[in-house]
């Protein structure tokens, strides 16, 4: 379900978070780290490519990449910006180690042609629409919601608040983020889930 180039994205990124995450930490807060955002990260990823899979199309990850700097066709960087890679460094850096970025991976979509024609018709479904994507999108939110009401309940509190942390700046509207699949696809669901993980967001400052 995650191939070899996708696994390998997610390892880079785990590194990058626990790093910055664990920053004036030990190394055993360093290795509870990495396991835990692993963990919550491949939570996110398996639950879009679940959804995705029902959807009759496939998901690939990638490290978020900022290629555009405006609306106009001639606003774009020569090369991509790595924001994925750097974001939660430049966070980390500028608020000393008291605020996170989560954000670091996206996915691109493609429709499943063949299985699309068996089930729904050749001609019907033959490509993904905004809601579609924006199901998918959401998949990944709710699940670290999920997981983090089960960390919270189990007595896990980093493992829950490192869920929330993801699933709020997934909902970001903004580039190729989560947040952004969402409200183009579903502004309703958008603010269904924005406002939940604004609530989430309360418990893990003041309860977690």
């Amino acid at each position: 379900m995650i191939n070899s180039k996708e696994f390998l994205a997610l390892v880079i990124i785990t590194l990058i978070l626990s790093i910055t995450i664990s920053f004036f930490g030990g190394i055993e807060t360093f290795i509870y780290t990495l396991l835990a955002v692993f963990l919550v990260l491949v939570i996110n990823v398996l639950a879009k490519k679940i959804v995705s899979f029902y959807l009759d199309s496939e998901i690939e990850i990638n490290f978020w990449e900022i290629k555009r700097y405006g609306f106009k066709s001639h606003e774009h960087f020569k090369k991509p910006f790595p924001a994925g890679i750097l974001f939660p460094f430049i966070v980390a850096l500028i608020s000393l180690g008291n605020l996170i970025w989560m954000a670091s991976l996206v996915f691109d979509v493609k429709p499943k042609t063949h299985r699309a024609a068996k089930r729904h018709g050749l001609y019907s479904f033959s490509e993904m629409t905004e809601d579609h994507i924006g199901f998918i999108a959401a998949a990944g939110v709710f699940a670290n919601l999920i997981f983090a009401f089960v960390g919270y309940l189990l007595g896990f509190s980093e493992f829950a608040r490192l869920n929330i942390y993801l699933a709020f700046f997934s909902m970001l509207p903004f580039s190729d983020l989560d947040g952004n699949k969402i409200f183009f696809g579903s502004l309703i669901l958008w603010s269904f889930l924005a406002t939940v993980v604004l609530i989430g967001l309360g418990y893990a400052f003041f309860l977690i």
